[in-house]
């Protein structure tokens, strides 16, 4: 079996922008490293990691490397790997897909064995983000009446930057979050899930889109900090 920590051991630091936010993943890579960008000469690349769920469903979440960190490790198709970086937007100005890419950036990553070979040890997908709400959550009720928030953290990182992190909340901490008001102080654990959904074109038609969204367990507003 291979151990997965888990975010609670990490030491917190205020201080610190790596630690306003946190993700670590492990799963099973089913696509290999496409080259997505490059800066000052450094390329990028990106891989989907598939993260299973108690349920048996997985979560197919988009994995940003760096080539420096695949000097050692080459992926491969159904290596499973664990990842530990942070969760990153970036606006999409391509004009195809979603508006905001979503994606974990990594700092680290290793291969634990071949899919078949390894059995987790742990919870295979958590995240932590320390940030401020952008805009009023939305609150509604399915049709059996269960609560959800929908909201948008505002997380700071280095170089005066932000990632903007799509987050739901579900029952009771729907319903504390449903009046909060922007700029609030959240921090928040839980795990980065996808799900797939039918949007209508302008020729009625429907195309398949994934949403990325934070699934949250815990959290807590600190009013202290407004």
């Amino acid at each position: 079996m291979s151990g997965i920590s888990e975010i609670s051991e990490y030491a917190y630091d205020e201080n610190s922008y790596y630690n306003n936010n946190i993700a670590m993943l492990a799963g099973e890579i089913t696509t290999l490293p496409a080259l997505s960008h490059e800066i000052y000469g450094e390329k990028y690349y990106i891989t989907v990691l598939a993260v299973e769920r108690l349920s048996g469903k997985r979560d197919l979440i988009p994995v940003t490397v760096s080539e420096r960190l695949l000097c050692d490790y080459k992926p491969r198709l159904k290596d499973i790997v664990s990842v530990i970086g942070q969760y990153r937007s970036y606006n999409n100005y391509s004009g195809i897909g979603n508006k905001l890419i979503l994606t974990v950036f990594a700092k680290e990553i290793s291969c634990l064995g071949e899919c078949g070979e390894v059995e987790l040890d742990g919870n295979p997908n958590q995240v932590f983000l320390n940030g401020f709400l952008c805009k009023k959550p939305t609150y509604r009720t399915t049709p059996f009446n269960r609560e959800i928030s929908d909201i948008l953290l505002a997380v700071n990182r280095s170089y005066k930057k932000s990632d903007y992190i799509p987050c739901i909340a579900w029952g009771r901490n729907a319903k504390y979050i449903r009046g909060m008001d922007v700029g609030t102080n959240l921090r928040i654990w839980g795990r980065i899930q996808s799900r797939e959904y039918r949007k209508y074109t302008s020729d009625n038609e429907t195309i398949s889109k994934t949403a990325y969204e934070v699934s949250i367990s815990k959290l807590e507003a600190r009013f202290d900090d407004l």
